[in-house]
């Protein structure tokens, strides 16, 4: 069973904002994701925007995808 519960963390602890439907002593994993207020008011189109104004090569002094069969197979022709 999967869920997504808020929780806040305090005195070093988190707490749970909602009740949870548990039998006591139910071992749980638990997954921190914290909330980043930048983000929270960026759509997907916004987020979809951003990623695709990231330069598609960087610095052509470092390997790039280009390179990638010639230097892997450069014996190769």
């Amino acid at each position: 069973m999967t869920f997504t519960l808020p929780a806040i963390y305090e005195q070093g602890m988190l707490r749970l904002l909602q009740p949870v439907d548990l039998p006591e002593g139910t071992s749980v994993q638990v997954i921190i994701s914290a909330n980043d207020s930048t983000q929270e008011n960026k759509n997907p189109a916004h987020i979809l925007a951003q990623i695709a104004a990231l330069p598609l090569e960087g610095d052509r002094e470092n390997f790039s995808g280009c390179d990638h069969d010639r230097i892997l197979y450069s014996h190769q022709k």
